[in-house]
């Protein structure tokens, strides 16, 4: 192959016609750098550090940085991720890992990929194999799932009882530089060799020189891939950083954690105390935003022998009806399915849990109803991303009193929300954030016609009509997925909580 201007010896991957490649091609890649824009891996690891050990894990990683980066450019590739790895994984259950692997670190590996590498990657049908130092734990799962890589070769963890020792595997130790090569001989076998090899640095050409044609991904900056373009959209994921922990952020989290800790009992504190006509001005003195929009419903006047209003609601965080409660300046109950008991002690308004028995529910909603007024969260659990799952057509057939009420919630720095985690966390980590904001926003009361019983709608399309109502006021997208397929992707259960 001739080389390329500058003396490198493969060319840059723009100079590669992916047009010719097709179901016939097998294309070996690397990760860092090649297949995500970004050569440092730090994030990933600061990510796993964090959702492994918290703070004083990341706290580690964050100190034994500098001697990675020295160990790296001075000594060998090899050592400074040894040390990255000691820092992030020593200690922690393999479960663990595995876990924020599928969960967590999809996410941000997502919003990193490099568009010429993943052009080239994409129009590849036949194999996709990936070959990196990254341990394989960490990137298998967003490898296989979101780039439909079909076998990852990376770094191998040293284990001892389920948990991880820091060290690495010894028999094949990291993978860099001939380690890789020999890594992609064993996955493609004899007399078979990738049509593409795709790396970004000189410990990446001893695979590449094993392809019938290879080229470099240049360190200059590139807009990431439109999560779109990708071969599967992430709707779930889980895991308390909001922002990709750069060294930066990283270090700004633990500084931060403290502080925000002190603050946050403050704030929760404020919740739990204080009257809740009062609430409005305490969180704006506390740091709190409150965004109220549309024109709220008055209470239902009990002598006109009215039934409560039902406030059908998008579900963020499970602060989702003590916010609506606040937008009111009085308290309204609302109905749980898995509220952690120190939530339910904590909770400000009355919370009655659910027990997934349509019979039995209809029958609380319809008490609740008959007391005053109540808010509700059919899609049954929360969503980060702009989407809306699928709205559970119970409440409609119970009431024509509909108010759809659309909620969203800015954090940023922690996630209130959590899968994998304990829930009787999640309102703590949202009162940590520096300057939350919650917006809530009433539409118009559902007309009669558009109801079950003045309309003769089905509890279906009244459903569907209030999802769609609050994803066009938001700009979200509607779904299918239930609570069910989010516990099942995030943490392999159906998200029952028991403390």
């Amino acid at each position: 192959m001739t080389a390329a201007k500058g003396g490198e010896p493969f060319p840059a991957v723009d100079k590669c016609d992916a047009s010719r490649l097709g179901a016939h091609s097998t294309v070996a890649s690397d990760l860092d750098g090649t297949l995500l824009r970004s050569r440092s891996a730090f994030p990933y690891y600061a990510l796993v550090a964090f959702e492994t050990g918290g703070v004083p894990r990341l706290a580690l990683l964050l100190l034994l940085a500098p001697l990675a980066a020295a160990l790296y450019h001075l000594a060998s590739e090899a050592a400074g991720v040894r040390v990255l790895i000691f820092a992030a994984t020593a200690g922690a259950r393999v479960a663990d890992i595995e876990s924020a692997a599928r969960a967590v670190l999809p996410r941000f590996y997502a919003a990193d990929v490099h568009p010429a590498a993943w052009r080239v990657f994409a129009a590849c049908g036949r194999r996709r194999l990936v070959v990196t130092a990254t341990p394989r734990v960490m990137a298998e799962p967003f490898l296989r799932e979101q780039l439909g890589a079909d076998a990852v070769a990376g770094t191998e963890l040293a284990t001892w009882r389920g948990r991880a020792t820091g060290w690495v595997d010894a028999r094949r130790g990291v993978l860099v530089g001939e380690r890789k090569a020999q890594a992609l001989r064993e996955m493609v076998g004899d007399g078979d060799v990738p049509d593409v090899g795709l790396g970004d640095r000189r410990s990446d050409y001893a695979f590449m020189n094993l392809c019938k044609e290879a080229y470099l991904v240049p360190e200059t900056p590139a807009e990431a891939v439109r999560a779109d373009k990708l071969r599967k959209r992430i709707v779930f994921h889980d895991g308390r950083l909001v922002q990709r922990p750069t060294p930066i952020v990283a270090l700004l989290t633990v500084v931060w954690f403290p502080v925000g800790l002190l603050l946050s009992l403050a704030r929760v504190a404020a919740v739990a105390l204080l009257p809740m006509p009062w609430l409005h001005l305490a969180f704006s003195a506390l740091g709190v935003r409150v965004v109220v929009r549309g024109a709220p419903p008055p209470r239902a006047g009990r002598a006109e022998g009215r039934t409560g209003v039902l406030f059908a609601c998008c579900h963020r965080t499970l602060l989702d009806a003590v916010f609506l409660s606040v937008a009111l300046r009085r308290p309204v109950a609302t109905v749980t399915y898995s509220l952690s008991r120190l939530s339910e002690l904590l909770a400000p308004i009355r919370t009655v849990r659910l027990t997934r028995d349509r019979a039995a529910d209809a029958a609380t909603i319809r008490s609740l109803l008959a007391e005053g007024d109540l808010a509700v969260c059919p899609e049954g659990t929360t969503c980060r991303e702009p989407f809306l799952l699928r709205f559970s057509a119970l409440f409609a057939e119970l009431t024509d009193d509909i108010v759809p009420v659309a909620v969203e919630c800015r954090m940023g720095m922690f996630h209130g929300t959590t899968a994998r985690g304990w829930k009787g966390m999640d309102p703590f980590y949202f009162f940590m954030n520096p300057r939350p904001v919650y917006t809530v926003t009433f539409l118009d009361r559902l007309p009669a016609e558009l109801t079950c019983g003045g309309g003769g709608k089905s509890s279906h399309e009244v459903a569907n009509h209030v999802q769609k109502l609050i994803a066009s006021t938001l700009s979200y997208e509607c779904t299918g997925f239930t609570r069910r397929d989010k516990y099942q992707a995030l943490a392999g259960n159906d998200g029952v909580s028991s403390l």
